[in-house]
Formats: C-alpha cells, sequence, structure tokens
C-alpha cells in the first residue's frame, strides 16, 4: 500500500495518490495531470479511479484532464449532477483497489454532495480516511459556500455537518489516519492547523468542533460564527467543476507564448488585456510596465489573483522572470483564469531594451516612515492587512482597508491625497499600490518593512 500526499503550498491543498497492486487512485488532483500520471508510470500502475470529495470553490480540479489522458473512471458522492460523464457513488459503496477498499461515506454539511473516502487495508481494517473539506486537522468546512437562497441556509448545512460528523467519522478506531484537501490558509475553513495530517483520536481531543459533550445548538454557534465572506471566484470555480472547462494543455499552449516587447505592446493595445506581473515585489517596485498589477508568485498567487481579478474570463499578459512563463500560466489555471494571452519575451529587461515605458513605486522603510510620521508629515495611511491582524496592534492614525475590500471600496480614497499603505511583509501592500496606480491612483508610498518594524515606531494595540 502507498499512500502520497501531493501538497501545494500556495492553495494550501492536498491531492492524494494511492496504490496497491498495479492500481491506482487519485483523490482530489489539481489541473495539470501530469504529475499523477508521471507518479503512476514510475511505479508501474494504472490509474483506474480519481477521486472527487466535492465540487471545490478554491480550485479548477484536474479530474477531466486526468481522465482522459488516463482512461480512469471519476467517481462523485451522492448527488453530484455534473454535465460530463461521471460516477455517482451511492453511500457505504465500496471500490477495490489492488488489495484495498475505499468506501465511501456520505458526509454533507460543506457541500450537499460532500464525501469522505474510508480506506480499508488488505485486512479490511480502517486505515485512513479521506475527509475533503469535511474534517479538516483543527476545524472543520465552512458551512456557508452551498447555501441556497430561501431554500437551504449556513445553519442548515451546519446541522448536517454535525450529524456526519458524529455518525460517520468519529465512530471510527482513533488510529485512523485523516488526510484532509486543506490545510491552514485555506480559505474553507477558519482554524485549520498547519499540520497536514492527524490521527482521528488526536483530532477527538483538540480540534473544537469533535467535542464530545458538544450540543449541536453549540456546534452550529460556533462553526458559523466569524466567517469571512468567501473570496469572489469561489462560485466560478463551483461552476467550472460541474459544467467542465477547457483542455489543460489548450490553455498551456496560448498561454504559453512568448511575445517580442513590439508584440507585447500591440496585444496590450488592442486587447486591453490585464498585465499581471508576477516577479518578487522587490523587482515589481523598481520597474514595470505602466498599469502593470503586481501578484507575486512567491506569495500566496492564486488565491490573491482569485480575489483581486473579478473576471475569470479576462485576458491577461505576463511579466514574469526568465523561465517561470509556464508556472505562471499553470497556476492561474488552477483558480479558472484560462485566458492567458502570452508573456514578455527576455522580461522587463527586453522591455528596457526596447525603449518601452517603466513605472516605478515610491517605497521607504520603517525608521524613515517613523521619522515622518513624528514629524508630521504622514497624513493617510492605510493597512491593507485583515481585520483581525490589525485588531491585535496597529497604528494609531492607520485606516483599516484589507486587501480584498480594495477593489469593491476604491471609491472611498481619494486620488488628489498621498496615501502610506502597508501590510505584513509587504506583498499585499504592494498589490494595493499597483492596483490603485493602474486605476489612476499615482500618490501612493509603500512601507514593505515587516509589521512588526512598523508596529515599533508607534503601536496601539
Amino acid at each position: 500500500m502507498v499512500i502520497d500526499q501531493i501538497y501545494t503550498g500556495c492553495l494550501a491543498q492536498g491531492a492524494y495518490y494511492i496504490e496497491s497492486d498495479g492500481e491506482a487512485a487519485i483523490i482530489d488532483p489539481l489541473r495539470s495531470p501530469e504529475p499523477y500520471l508521471k507518479r503512476a508510470q514510475e511505479a508501474g500502475s494504472k490509474i483506474k479511479y480519481i477521486f472527487e470529495t466535492h465540487f471545490h470553490a478554491d480550485f479548477v480540479s484536474g479530474h477531466l484532464d486526468l481522465a482522459r489522458e488516463s482512461g480512469a473512471t471519476i467517481v462523485y458522492g451522492p448527488g453530484a449532477k455534473t454535465d460530463y460523464e461521471k460516477y455517482e457513488a451511492k453511500d457505504m459503496e465500496e471500490f477495490t483497489l489492488g488489495k484495498l477498499t475505499i468506501r465511501v461515506l456520505h458526509t454533507p454539511g460543506h457541500t450537499l454532495e460532500s464525501t469522505t473516502y474510508l480506506l480499508l487495508d488488505e485486512n479490511g481494517r480502517p486505515h485512513a480516511i479521506f475527509s475533503g473539506d469535511t474534517l479538516f486537522i483543527g476545524d472543520v468546512g465552512r458551512p456557508d459556500l452551498a447555501q441556497k437562497k430561501g431554500a437551504l441556509t449556513m445553519e442548515d448545512l451546519a446541522s448536517l455537518l454535525y450529524d456526519s460528523l458524529r455518525r460517520k467519522i468519529m465512530l471510527l478506531p482513533d488510529d485512523v489516519i485523516v488526510y484532509p484537501a486543506h490545510g491552514a490558509g485555506s480559505a474553507c475553513g477558519k482554524k485549520m492547523s498547519r499540520e497536514t495530517q492527524d490521527t482521528l483520536g488526536n483530532q477527538k481531543e483538540t480540534n473544537y468542533a469533535l467535542r464530545a459533550d458538544m450540543t449541536r445548538e453549540e456546534f452550529v454557534k460556533e462553526v458559523t460564527a466569524g466567517l469571512l465572506p468567501p473570496p469572489a471566484y469561489f462560485a466560478e470555480n463551483v461552476r467550472m467543476n460541474k459544467e467542465g472547462y477547457e483542455a489543460f494543455a489548450d490553455v498551456m499552449e496560448r498561454g504559453a507564448v512568448a511575445l517580442s516587447p513590439e508584440e507585447f505592446e500591440r496585444v496590450a493595445n488592442d486587447e486591453r488585456p490585464l498585465i499581471l506581473d508576477v516577479r518578487a515585489k522587490e523587482d515589481f517596485v523598481g520597474g514595470f510596465v505602466p498599469n502593470s498589477v503586481f501578484i507575486g508568485l512567491d506569495g500566496s498567487f492564486a488565491p490573491w489573483a482569485g480575489e483581486m481579478i473579478p473576471d475569470l474570463q479576462q485576458p491577461i499578459l505576463l511579466v514574469t522572470d526568465p523561465g517561470r512563463e509556464a508556472e505562471a500560466v499553470e497556476r492561474l489555471s488552477r483558480v479558472g483564469y484560462d485566458n492567458t494571452l502570452g508573456y514578455l519575451d527576455g522580461g522587463l529587461e527586453a522591455w528596457r531594451a526596447y525603449g518601452g515605458e517603466v513605472d516605478t513605486i515610491d517605497t521607504i522603510k520603517a525608521e524613515v516612515f517613523g521619522h515622518q510620521l513624528r514629524n508630521g508629515q504622514v497624513s493617510h495611511i492605510l493597512d491593507v492587512r485583515k481585520v483581525s491582524e490589525f485588531e491585535n496592534g496597529h497604528l494609531e492614525e492607520a485606516v483599516n482597508l484589507p486587501l480584498a475590500e480594495l477593489n469593491a471600496r476604491m471609491k472611498e480614497l481619494d486620488p488628489e491625497k498621498t496615501y502610506h499603505l502597508h501590510c505584513g511583509s509587504g506583498y499585499r501592500s504592494t498589490i494595493g499600490i499597483s492596483l490603485l496606480k493602474a486605476r489612476g491612483f499615482d500618490r501612493l508610498i509603500n512601507v514593505q518593512d515587516k509589521v512588526a518594524d512598523i508596529l515599533a515606531v508607534e503601536v496601539n494595540s
């Protein structure tokens, strides 16, 4: 028996490769089929099943391309209706994988079709569960994503989740291993651990939602409290996972196209795309193609792209470091941005050599910022961290405008005023400033130090 967790930090997402006696199954694959096909080929195994725990909201699953290329059967749990061919399993139905058995446990609550897959070893003993977004390490799935206006509330779904956990999962042996779909950093829960697996017994002792004496009313109240609005792209990713999407190979062929600076400029003028610069923030602030929006590959790239680019059909031109072009196209496709039109061949250096116009962002260090603040030279400070981060400590003069709310609240800002932006590391503030500059704001200064350095200037906590 082989179980490989294939974890992608950007999405805080775990896909799984299970193998026994020459047969393999993949659970919750990402968009590119290549890693799973390569893993099976290296082992001399055939991918027999692709199990989906639910309709994912935070990424576009790779089940369609993987099924086409491997011949595997796509399996969903009860109630999953799709526009493509798949097998809809029944509760408690079993699938044979080599010497192993995978049992379907219908566990609605996060969504109605949410399903946990119980892996039985060759002796028929429970070994592990692949819990999707039903059970995380330290948390459970948020119950508000599948609510239906006028018919199904998040409290209704939370109540279903309470039953699923206590009637299906918590009855399993304590030594069963829990393999969830996400860890800390995902927007699919609120208290997830950085650990990506654990025993069920330990979760019963440490996970607030699995307390043995917890009433249904307590569970519903605690699980629904403090939920932030879901990112804007979630609904569209669910739709794509239900209805289908363009082949990954076609997305890559169209997007990973090298454009000379002259071609890049022509496409930018003709197609009016979003110019997305994915380099390091330090490189971006020092020079970028005017009106570019920054979202760096080395941060939480895909979630922030999904949060800050409202239209999944948006045409996109890329500016990347040489050698990372295909990576950028692939990672955009993971959250449904399939309309990349190419990238600037040679990056910004080629653009400079071509004579293209270059813009910059004014940046200052915390020490200079503090001096200006004490001398009354700073009037407007925007802290773009989350509300919870702001409440844990902030500059007295700062206004909290979380980056996720910037598109919706931009009208509150005055282009004639000078704004200093900061966050926790400079990543989010650079995104915010790039977006504001692309919308016509030009009196912007980025405070790029760590938040601890900034708060050392003047703290109100």
